[in-house]
C-alpha cells in the first residue's frame, strides 16, 4: 500500500511536487486528473486509476503490474520500458501512447484503442486484445 493518502497525492500534485519514483503502489487515484505528470520510475503496483485522465503523462519505466487503468486516458503517453503484466486496461484510450518495450504479458486490453500507438519490442503474451482498436500502431 502506498504511504500516501489520496488527499496527500492531490496536495502533491497542486504544490507541482514531481512523483517521479515514488511508492503509489495500492493507492485510489480513480478519476484524478495526472495529464502531463511526471510518473516515470512510479511504483504503482495494484493502484486503481480507473477512468483517471493521463494523457500526455511520463510512465515510462514505470511499475503499473496488476493496475487498474480501465476506461483511463493515456493519449500520448509515454510507457517506455513499463511494466504492465496483468493490467487492466479495458476501455482505455492508448491513442499515440509510446508503448516501446513495454512488458503487456496478460494485461486486458479488451476494447481499447491502440490507434497510432508505438507498440516496438513491447511483449504482448497472453495480453486480451479483443475488440482492440490497432489502427496504424507501430510495431
Amino acid at each position: 500500500m502506498s504511504p500516501f493518502t489520496r488527499e496527500q497525492i492531490l496536495e502533491l500534485l497542486q504544490s507541482n511536487t514531481s512523483l517521479a519514483g515514488i511508492d503509489l503502489g495500492g493507492a485510489n487515484l480513480e478519476a484524478i486528473n495526472l495529464g502531463g505528470v511526471n510518473l516515470n520510475h512510479t511504483n504503482l503496483w495494484g493502484a486503481r486509476l480507473t477512468g483517471s485522465n493521463l494523457e500526455g503523462t511520463d510512465l515510462s519505466g514505470a511499475n503499473l503490474h496488476f493496475a487498474d487503468l480501465s476506461r483511463a486516458d493515456l493519449s500520448n503517453a509515454r510507457l517506455s520500458e513499463t511494466d504492465l503484466r496483468g493490467a487492466n486496461l479495458h476501455d482505455a484510450n492508448l491513442s499515440g501512447a509510446d508503448l516501446s518495450k513495454a512488458n503487456l504479458r496478460g494485461a486486458n486490453l479488451h476494447n481499447a484503442n491502440l490507434t497510432e500507438a508505438k507498440l516496438n519490442h513491447a511483449s504482448l503474451q497472453g495480453a486480451n486484445l479483443t475488440g482492440t482498436s490497432l489502427k496504424g500502431v507501430h510495431l
